[in-house]
């Protein structure tokens, strides 16, 4: 694994790069809100190149090692952030351009959807445990509700709250089972910090993953997701896949919580094993689509 760096916007991101050989599949990963490479997306990327695959995960602006605004969610920063991580591995030489893809765990599973939709460059997409937010389904039935949430983020735009919290203390993912993961050992990172931005909110009820589903055309799409999800709706994860025009696959995990995905076994084995065989056939050097 080597340690690189890039740059998106002029902000310096940090990631890992790990080369599985010559014309090998290639990936970029990106995770979970508030996530950093040593957690949900390395985890998947050691699996990932275990299986053959080159893996890119990195720090999103403003987490982790890379720069940018501190603690905070920029939806459209985020996906120039995956142009650039882009970028980086079809420069690559052991890299084939024609054989790169995206993989999304949590709410990057949405961000997957939506940079495969506007890069050509990526040639297949993969969401585990994606959140595929849509603020047209957020918003229905309760439209005033909504605005009324935006409203709030907006007026606390920059006021910092914690990312999780024991007890079902205030939190931008309240609950205990967050708090199962980044509040424990199971997500211990040097560079993860409890913090985010209420502006970070906004962006996630208004960011829309669903709506660029029908944009993929033919790129293959993936769908990995738990028949239990308390925090990624499996409704939202049945629809991307029902919206997507090309090749694609939707493949249920009987796991418990949402973050049985992250790092509880057979459950990320068995997405990882999935993901791996569904890369390698849709970027094979023939050309082939997976099904």
């Amino acid at each position: 694994m080597e340690r690189v760096t890039f740059t998106a916007d002029g902000i310096t991101l940090a990631g890992h790069l790990a080369v599985a050989g010559d014309g090998a599949p290639a990936v970029v990963l990106t995770g979970p809100f508030t996530g950093v490479k040593e957690q949900v997306t390395g985890g998947y990327a050691a699996r990932l190149r275990e299986r053959g695959i080159t893996t890119l995960a990195f720090d999103h602006r403003g987490f982790g090692e890379s720069g940018g605004r501190r603690a905070h969610e920029d939806s459209q920063g985020k996906l120039a952030d995956l142009r650039a991580a882009v970028s980086l591995l079809a420069a690559h030489p052991a890299v084939d351009r024609a054989r790169i893809a995206a993989v999304g765990i949590c709410l990057g599973g949405g961000y997957a959807v939506r940079a495969a939709a506007a890069d050509p460059r990526i040639r297949a997409v993969v969401g585990i445990a994606g959140a595929y937010n849509s603020p047209a389904r957020f918003s229905a039935g309760d439209p005033a509700g909504y605005r009324r949430a935006l409203r709030s983020f907006i007026e606390r735009y920059d006021e910092e709250l914690p990312a999780v919290a024991p007890g079902g203390g205030t939190a931008a993912m309240p609950g205990d089972e967050p708090y199962a993961y980044y509040g424990t050992a199971r997500s211990a990172a040097a560079h993860w910090e409890n913090r985010v931005t209420h502006g970070s909110l906004h962006a996630l009820m208004t960011f829309d993953a669903l709506g660029a589903a029908p944009l993929l055309g033919e790129t293959p799409l993936l769908v990995v997701h738990g028949r239990t999800d308390d925090y990624c709706s499996p409704e939202l994860a049945a629809a991307v896949h029902a919206e997507a025009a090309g090749p694609k696959r939707i493949h249920w995990l009987d796991a418990k919580q949402h973050i049985d995905l992250y790092d509880v076994e057979p459950y990320v084995t068995e997405a990882a094993d999935t993901a791996a065989t569904f890369l390698h056939a849709s970027l094979s050097r023939a050309g082939g689509r997976a099904g």
